[in-house]
């Protein structure tokens, strides 16, 4: 009887040592690697390399499921925004001036890997980053990039480039509101408990 890929990596990851398996933490599998097994079972292999393999693929991919409630959120709707707004000024930049395109693509996919993360909630594997300064830190920087772009492609008077500033100012205001939120919800209650203790 034929056995499945799983079976075949599971065998593979009981024979070999844990710190041999490839590091794939964006899989949403076990967060060192792509075995079901972390490093203190596989160093036991030998002592469950005959046990039948857990219940299919199923269960390996519970932690890269879409959390669907924030997608519908004020939060996933304001990454949402951004990017399809990041992605409308990349193709105007494209069709006018190329030389600006690069920095709506940078911006758009930093925005895509956010969206991703905040809506898996993968985020929360990586405890010891404080996430809320590094969107607040994602949207300024944005809001800077897209300031000087912006002001930079109307002056080509291209059609284009002038749809590209309406969309880039919108954008601004999306990203400065983002920023705000991110400031009052996040990072403003723990300055003025700090300051009470």
């Amino acid at each position: 009887m034929a056995r499945s890929w799983l079976e075949h990596w599971n065998w593979v990851c009981d024979h070999l040592p844990w710190f041999l398996v490839f590091p794939v933490p964006f899989l949403g599998w076990w967060q060192w690697g792509l075995c079901q097994r972390g490093p203190t079972e596989m160093l036991s292999a030998r002592d469950h390399r005959d046990r039948p393999p857990e219940e299919g693929a199923a269960a390996v991919l519970q932690g890269f499921a879409v959390d669907k409630t924030f997608l519908s959120s004020l939060k996933g709707i304001l990454l949402e925004t951004e990017l399809a707004l990041t992605f409308i000024i990349f193709i105007c930049f494209t069709a006018s001036i190329s030389a600006y395109m690069a920095a709506a693509l940078l911006e758009f996919f930093i925005t895509l890997a956010f969206l991703f993360l905040y809506a898996t909630q993968y985020y929360q594997r990586f405890d010891r980053l404080n996430w809320p300064c590094l969107d607040f830190l994602r949207c300024v920087s944005a809001i800077i990039i897209f300031l000087v772009v912006s002001f930079a492609a109307v002056t080509s008077r291209d059609g284009a480039a002038i749809a590209a500033f309406v969309f880039g100012i919108i954008l601004v205001s999306v990203f400065a509101y983002d920023a705000f939120k991110i400031y009052r919800t996040e990072m403003a209650p723990r300055t003025t408990q700090d300051d009470q203790q």
